[in-house]
């Protein structure tokens, strides 16, 4: 599963720091998510949904959408 943080990020214009204000997820979290150093738990995903406005399944790319 690949996390398109990044790729809404970019089409926002959008900092780590403005998505972790927008979303109370911790920079450091979404930093690890965008690098892929790390997959978001299902919580933080529920959170990033939220603050961005988008449905949780537009933040990853899968082939059961």
């Amino acid at each position: 599963m690949k996390v398109l943080l990044d790729q809404i990020m970019y089409e926002r214009n959008l900092t780590v720091r403005q998505v972790s204000i927008m979303t109370g997820v911790p920079k450091s979290t979404i930093s690890d998510i965008v690098s892929g150093r790390t997959s978001p738990r299902l919580n933080t995903l529920e959170q990033l949904a939220a603050g961005l406005k988008v449905h949780m399944t537009d933040l990853f790319e899968s082939t059961y959408k």
